[in-house]
This record gives C-alpha cells, sequence and structure tokens, in this order.
C-alpha cells in the first residue's frame, strides 16, 4: 500500500530493544492456560543485548488497512492468539489512560491499525527463548507507541509468552508465582541490576541451531496432564529454592548459585523424563557438557562453572571471569571446531589461555568434533529500551519493512 505524500506525517513510530533471559529456577507448567499462569515462581538472569536481542519497530497510521507483522523477513499470521491478546490488552490499557486525562499518548492512534516489524540477532525457535524477547519488545514497543504505564506490561508480556515478563527487566528477575485467578499478582520484579555482580559471565554453547521437535508450549502441557514429579516440584522444592537462589545471588556465593542452578537444571529434564510419553530436549551432545562440567569442578575441588539447559540442546554456563579463559579452552580442547573463517567464539572477547596436560588427562573424555557449532560469550545485561536513532527503524516511511529488515 503506497501513502500518498502528505499522509506520511500521519505515521507514528517506535523501536525498541529486548533482551533474553535464562532461567536459573525453571518455569515449567501453567495452572491457567488461557492467560498463562506458572504453577510454579523462576527465577532468571538477563542477558546482555549487544550479544542477543530482537528489535522490534511498530507503526500506527490511519491509513493501515489492517494490523500486520514481520518476523525476522517473513509477513506472519496477524491472527495468533498469543499475539492478539498482548495487542487487545495494550490497547485496552491505552484507552483507559486516555478516558482518565492520563495520556501523553496522539488520543486517536490507540484505534489505528498498527504494522510490526521484529527481527533477532539469534536463531529463533532453536531453545534460546527467543519468544520471551520477542514478546518482551512487541509489548514494550506497544506500550512507548500509546503511552502505556510500565507496571502493567508484566501481565500483558506473560500472556504472550510466560517467560517475556521476565525480559522486561535486567540483571536478575523473579516472576512471582501470584495466587489470584486473574493473574494481577503474577508479575515479574528485578531482584538485583545487571551491574550487582560484575564477575559473572555466561557462555552460550550452541549444539544445534534447528528447531527443537517439542515446542514448550506442547511439552508442559503434557507434563502438568502427566508428571507426578511435576506436582512435587512445584509444590515442595521450587518455594524453598526461590528463597535460597534470591540469597545467594544478594551473597554473590558463586558456588551456592552454580550448584543451585545445575540441581534445578537437572531436575527440570527429569520431569520431561517423567512426563508420559518422555520428552528429551537434551542429546548426546548435551550430556557430554554436564559431564565435562562435572569433571572440571572434581579436578579444582570447587565449583568453578556450571549448566543450565532449557527446552533444547544447548548448554547455558555460568561462570566467574577468572575461570572464563581456561573453560573456553577447555570446550575447545573436547568439542575441537570446524576449521572456517567464522569465529568459534563470538560476543565478549576471551582471552587464550593454556591446558595443562593434568587437567586433559583427568577429565579423561575422548574429543568430539563439531560437536559444539559455536560459543556466545556474553554476561548480565539491562532491559527493554528505546531506540532513538531514526535510522535504525526496521519499517520505512510507507510503513513496510525496508530491505534491511527482509
Amino acid at each position: 500500500m503506497n501513502m500518498p505524500e502528505n499522509d506520511k506525517q500521519n505515521l507514528a513510530m517506535v523501536t525498541c530493544t529486548a533482551p533474553v533471559n535464562i532461567a536459573v529456577i525453571k518455569y515449567w507448567g501453567k495452572r491457567d492456560e488461557d492467560i498463562i499462569l506458572p504453577i510454579n515462581s523462576s527465577l532468571s538472569v538477563t542477558l546482555h543485548q549487544d550479544q542477543l536481542k530482537t528489535t522490534t519497530t511498530i507503526a500506527c497510521s490511519r491509513n493501515f488497512q489492517q494490523d500486520r507483522i514481520w518476523l525476522n523477513g517473513k509477513e506472519e499470521d496477524i491472527s495468533n492468539p498469543r499475539l492478539q491478546s498482548c495487542l487487545q490488552e495494550i490497547r485496552r490499557f491505552a484507552r483507559k489512560r486516555r478516558n482518565t486525562g492520563d495520556s501523553t499518548s496522539d488520543v486517536n492512534s490507540v484505534s489505528h491499525k498498527v504494522h510490526i516489524c521484529s527481527v533477532n540477532n539469534f536463531p529463533t525457535a532453536a531453545g534460546l527463548a527467543s519468544s520471551a524477547s520477542g514478546y518482551a519488545c512487541l509489548v514494550y514497543t506497544l506500550s512507548q507507541l500509546f503511552g502505556v504505564e510500565n507496571e502493567q506490561l508484566s501481565a500483558v508480556a506473560r500472556q504472550g509468552s510466560g517467560s517475556a515478563c521476565r525480559s522486561l527487566y535486567g540483571g536478575f528477575v523473579q516472576w512471582k508465582l501470584g495466587e489470584r485467578s486473574d493473574g494481577k499478582d503474577s508479575l515479574a520484579e528485578q531482584v538485583e541490576s545487571e551491574s550487582y555482580w560484575p564477575e559473572l559471565r555466561i557462555l552460550i554453547l550452541v549444539v544445534s541451531a534447528d528447531q527443537k521437535s517439542v515446542g514448550s508450549t506442547s511439552g508442559m502441557h503434557t507434563s502438568v496432564e502427566t508428571s507426578q514429579l511435576l506436582k512435587y516440584r512445584a509444590d515442595v522444592v521450587v518455594p524453598s529454592r526461590m528463597e535460597e537462589m534470591i540469597r545467594v545471588i544478594r551473597q554473590r556465593d558463586f558456588t551456592a548459585f552454580g550448584e543451585l542452578t545445575m540441581k534445578d537444571s537437572n531436575q527440570f529434564h527429569a520431569i520431561c523424563l517423567d512426563t508420559y510419553p518422555p520428552i528429551f530436549y537434551l542429546n548426546n551432545i548435551s550430556h557430554q557438557i554436564i559431564s565435562l562440567v562435572h569433571r572440571y569442578n572434581q579436578y579444582y575441588g570447587e565449583t568453578r562453572v556450571a549448566y543450565t539447559f532449557d527446552a533444547g540442546p544447548n548448554a547455558v554456563i555460568y561462570t566467574l571471569q577468572d575461570h572464563l579463559p581456561e573453560f573456553v579452552q577447555v570446550v575447545r580442547h573436547f568439542f575441537p571446531p570446524e576449521i572456517s573463517g567464522e569465529e568459534f567464539v563470538k560476543g565478549l572477547p576471551v582471552c587464550s589461555a593454556d591446558l595443562s596436560e593434568d587437567l586433559k588427562r583427568d577429565i579423561n573424555m575422548d574429543p568430539t568434533p563439531k560437536g559444539i557449532r559455536y560459543i556466545i560469550s556474553t554476561e548480565a545485561g539491562p532491559g527493554p529500551c528505546v531506540v532513538k536513532d531514526p535510522n535504525h527503524h526496521l519499517l520505512g516511511a510507507d510503513g513496510l519493512p525496508k530491505k534491511s529488515a527482509i
């Protein structure tokens, strides 16, 4: 649709970015599938947007005939129920603010149709929590466009993708279970900011960038229906783990943080096995990484690195800056990369390190060439932000994706 020149100024446009988060106390299972209420609280670390982010541009205009969305260069179906509930909720909040005379946004724009264009700088649906950053970015950008208060966003983002509510904050974030059936108290809040624990480093070991075989939504549903371990976890295990995790983060106690993170990851995958029929998100390489981490820690007699796995085979490794170079070298040694021009370690630079023969001998594993495709090196980072430079809009003045966004 080409707009007449003089109508172009009727286009309102905002671009924002939002981060990925990785849960250290896992969310798995809903008590309400419609408005996405969890059966347990969860806690995550927000990753830095310099390495992993979703960028979303939203434009609205009275000239648009219908709502439209483009994801990673391809137009998608706007009638997706979760997408619709986010759009409807934000518009409802915007109307409410306008009716109380409290709104800073253009009075008419709430009823205008929107064009949404969104891109990730990482593989979508590979178990890298793309739905969390995607929905957080969608809701945050809509809120900026329509002048909606931030306090309300967590409940809206949650209805797109549960873990998206945690991507609305930087640093260490908890998503509280809540008690109300309307979900008004099932919200995310920051535990500590991204600068609280500056030595903490995060590595994503990308085992496979392929789409996972069982999506999180259907996997959770089957677990809730069939796993007895899931109920025990929600009722008995998680409440005390949440308290302990918040405490050890505040104390910057890496040993306790690492052990709790690994135990919680293992329990989540035990629930996947306890689901009937069982769900397998981890593959052979994932199991080898688990073994490597435990052997490495055993060699030093302390927890220097910790793994966690979401609904996919990629490992997320937490460690401290001091141990990072050696552990990256360990990974490189036991999973020799494919020789190619592309750098094996992307993101934040990692110094090189030498491995002792003792360490290699003690770990005692056969190297698996090409087992890990690449590593993303990152750290904790901030929540969503507005992109001020209009050159970075993904939509052009005609409200359609720029060639660079396709």
